[in-house]
């Protein structure tokens, strides 16, 4: 279990670190989370975003708010939350007076031009990751199959992702209980002919 430290600096991190909104943190709090404190497994961080995508409101708040209520409870959800949005906004205060300035220099242009391409490369690769295990665990075809449904539902129908991902959690648990009936009724047939 994690200490408040380690909880206010990689909340502190994401926070700061994550430009561009809610799904450009989601690499940056897996990273802390997952990679560098492992406080959780990386499938128990894909369920967390499947439910925080489900629920109102800000992505990153609840993931930081699940990860510090998971550390330490109530008071280190109150915590995670609050070092993830507080030098945001206090840095947003301090550079209020300059928004006016910075909005016409090509030099600020620039910058958020090449941050850009790195978010959406983590982005990227983190759905490559989570790709690359749900291939995995549904085989190449049903994978496949799976993502050309959850693209036309949501590019094509505009269905809300919410009603996407509680569809796909329902699918998943009725997968896994005929994945473990199959190997189970042909170990039975294997016992019967021999």
């Amino acid at each position: 279990m994690g200490s408040y430290k380690e909880l206010v600096i990689a909340m502190v991190r994401t926070g700061i670190f994550g430009f561009g909104g809610g799904p450009s943190v989601i690499p940056l709090i897996r990273y802390e989370a997952v990679s560098r404190y492992h406080w959780i497994e990386d499938d128990e961080f894909g369920e967390i975003l499947a439910i925080a995508n489900a629920l109102p409101g800000p992505i990153a708040t609840k993931m930081a708010a699940y990860l510090g209520y998971r550390q330490k409870g109530v008071i280190g959800a109150f915590v995670g939350v609050l070092a993830h949005i507080v030098p945001t906004c206090l840095a947003m205060v301090a550079l209020l007076t300059l928004v006016n300035v910075l909005s016409y220099s090509t030099a600020v242009a620039g910058m958020i031009s090449a941050v850009m391409p790195v978010i959406a490369v983590m982005l990227g690769l983190m759905a490559y990751e989570f790709a690359a295990k749900a291939v995995k665990g549904l085989g190449k075809l049903l994978g496949c199959l799976l993502f050309v449904i959850s693209f036309v539902l949501l590019q094509t129908i505009s269905i809300h992702p919410a009603i996407v991902i509680v569809l796909f959690l329902a699918y998943g648990t009725m997968h896994f209980k005929l994945k473990n009936k199959w190997p189970h009724k042909s170990s039975k047939q294997g016992g019967m002919s021999a």
